[in-house]
């Protein structure tokens, strides 16, 4: 890609993606401050309401700006956000933590007790120390709802199956390396698997179909296979919504 501009005493640049979708990096790492400088300057370029951009889509340490290349240009586009306080005065998270829950092991997380004996802990240990992290949602990507959430704590901290599996169930909730994730959608995935949760990640019929967003913050609840049913008929009734908590 093209590099446009470096943008002041931040650091990031901005490079062209084709015509139509502008890349503006703020580094290189997997890291919850330079995330947090992403989603600052996410909130920045959406407020800014500056002429053609389509959609801004935060990553773990960069922007994709699409852009409406009738209306500007990725090297017009690249100067009007380097104008732009991209660091300051900005909310870079959401402020909201959402409760997920979760039953671990057995045929719901087929990977928990494997994955337990390979970290010297007992499934009950990774069970504890899973739920006991406020893990933060750094980005969305692999399928609709798929919200990549760190950091896991370095006990738990496994690779991905050597072999992928052909089909992951909705609603499965898997660890690999430092991040934790719940599949949305029955799809493949190489993820090791160790619980799986009833309620819906993406929902097209909802308003925001995506229940997780970039800056939102997830604690995972560990429930037994009778409040898991209950969870999911009320799911299907329409009748539950996850517990969700804000602060400023």
């Amino acid at each position: 890609m093209e590099a446009l501009r470096t943008i002041g005493g931040s650091g990031a640049r901005c490079l062209a993606a084709g015509d139509a979708a502008l890349v503006v990096e703020f580094g290189d790492s997997v890291e919850r401050s330079l995330n947090a400088r992403v989603l600052a300057a996410a909130a920045s370029i959406r407020a800014a309401g500056l002429a053609g951009i389509i959609e801004v889509v935060p990553t773990f340490r960069s922007l994709m700006v699409h852009l409406d290349p009738l209306v500007t240009d990725p090297a017009a586009l690249a100067t009007a956000i380097g104008g732009l306080t991209m660091d300051e005065g900005k909310q870079s998270g959401t402020g909201r933590t959402v409760h997920i829950p979760v039953l671990y092991g057995g045929e719901a997380g087929p990977d928990l007790e494997p994955l337990a004996a390979e970290c010297g802990l007992s499934p009950d240990d990774v069970v504890r120390r899973h739920g006991a992290v406020r893990f933060h949602a750094y980005m969305l990507g692999f399928l609709p709802g798929f919200a990549y959430l760190g950091d896991l704590p370095a006990e738990l901290r496994v690779p991905r199956l050597s072999e992928p599996r052909l089909r992951v169930p909705a609603g499965s909730v898997g660890v690999a390396g430092e991040l934790t994730a719940v599949y949305p959608s029955e799809s493949p995935g190489g993820w090791r698997l160790i619980g799986r949760t009833p309620i819906s990640l993406f929902d097209p019929a909802r308003e925001q179909p995506s229940l997780l967003q970039p800056g939102d913050k997830v604690r995972f609840q560990a429930v037994d296979a009778g409040q898991f049913e209950a969870i999911e008929a009320a799911c299907a009734a329409g009748r539950y919504e996850p517990k969700t908590e804000f602060s400023a």
